[in-house]
């Protein structure tokens, strides 16, 4: 964006040559030469702000797709995980303990297909490759049964309260200390209640006060359609609320 000011400031100073020319030495060849001054100037600006545009993309498509590489791998490899434990529970006869395995892979399976399900790319992305960002937060999510957020609400509101969801688990990341090689724990559920989508988070682990947590959840709350509630003035718990469209 900058760049972009100083590219189009450059531009109309540089038009001021050809323009104190036309003022001393008013003749018609020397507004031709402005008018072609300036179309050269501002094309050359136009095609340079352009490249630079399609540079910025290619970068963030590049990112995202790093993300979603690192997001996949992370999942292969708990996958793995999860199938050599089963394994060597196969081979040691544990059958308890195999069932037990089944059991917890069949969870995180329909987690997965419930973050999948929720319809709002952004958020499914987010939710996805959360664990790939190393971060000291262990996010735990909860969703409700056939909970579909496609076309469930106005895209200002989504794109908020998207965005609302993600800035307060930074907050919490962020807010207190944490001891070296500590995890805080967080529980994010997602339901419909009272023609609202409910975004409900739940901490653990929170060295501080919960009033400096609230008012950095304030400070990330831009619309007055997504509201938030503190449910307890003694924990880390609160509700991002956003209405129903539909």
């Amino acid at each position: 964006m900058k760049t972009w000011k100083k590219l189009w400031a450059f531009a109309i100073i540089s038009t001021w040559i050809p323009l104190l020319l036309v003022i001393w030495f008013p003749s018609t060849i020397w507004y031709v030469f402005l008018t072609l001054w300036v179309a050269t100037v501002f094309w050359i600006v136009i095609t340079i702000i352009h490249r630079q545009s399609e540079r910025e993309q290619r970068l963030l498509i590049q990112s995202v797709e790093k993300t979603a590489i690192k997001s996949l791998n992370h999942h292969r490899h708990d996958w793995m995980n999860d199938l050599q434990i089963l394994y060597g529970y196969i081979q040691l006869g544990k059958h308890d303990k195999s069932i037990e395995c089944v059991g917890r892979i069949k969870e995180r399976m329909e987690l997965e297909g419930k973050i999948a399900k929720l319809g709002i790319p952004s958020l499914v992305f987010y939710l996805q490759s959360f664990r790939t960002i190393g971060s000291n937060v262990e996010l735990e999510i909860n969703i409700a049964d056939d909970l579909h957020l496609s076309n469930r609400m106005k895209e200002d509101d989504t794109e908020n309260w998207v965005s609302a969801i993600v800035k307060s688990i930074r907050a919490f990341q962020y807010v207190g200390r944490v001891s070296w090689g500590e995890s805080r724990k967080l529980t994010l559920s997602l339901y419909e209640e009272d023609g609202e989508i409910v975004a409900f988070f739940e901490g653990d682990g929170l060295q501080g006060t919960p009033e400096v947590l609230e008012q950095q959840i304030h400070n990330v709350v831009r619309s007055n359609r997504v509201r938030l509630e503190k449910l307890d003035t003694t924990t880390s718990s609160f509700q991002l609320r956003v209405p129903c469209d539909t």
